[in-house]
């Protein structure tokens, strides 16, 4: 059966993951304006540009964080239920954090694709909970004849 522990940590991983993202984005402003005379020390200075500004370190930071608890996710839920509820809460999340700093929601569409999302969340998970309990729904039931 699905912990309370595992279901926590697929919603931090989430949280992590898809409240940065428009952080990421956003700390990226400004790169287009980077320039170098040729291909690696343009990637150098790219480099330099995102690891010393604040406003993209920080969620990056925040971000790979949530990798390292994903990691660990996996290595105790069942991948069936883990890969789909973390990819799928982590875009919910970035649409909302998204929206509170101002970037376009997508309007009635984005809302009914929220609301699909959350059905198959549910569903993959009611699906993961039935899986482990109907084994022993079927051992009591057998016992009993």
């Amino acid at each position: 059966m699905v912990s309370v522990v595992e279901v926590l940590c697929l919603l931090l991983v989430s949280v992590l993951w898809g409240c940065t993202n428009p952080f990421l984005k956003r700390g990226t402003e400004g790169i287009e304006n980077v320039t170098s005379t040729n291909k690696v020390l343009q990637l150098l200075a790219e480099a330099k540009f995102l690891f010393l500004n604040f406003k993209y370190l920080v969620p990056f930071l925040l971000n790979q964080s949530g990798s390292l608890v994903y990691y660990y996710t996996l290595a105790t839920t069942d991948l069936s239920l883990a890969v789909p509820v973390a990819n799928s809460l982590t875009f919910l999340c970035t649409l909302l954090t998204g929206r509170l700093l101002g970037e376009e929601f997508g309007g009635a569409r984005a809302v009914a694709g929220m609301f699909l999302t959350m059905a198959g969340i549910t569903l993959c998970v009611i699906s993961s909970v039935d899986n482990k309990v109907s084994p022993l729904k079927q051992n009591t039931t057998q016992a009993a004849h």
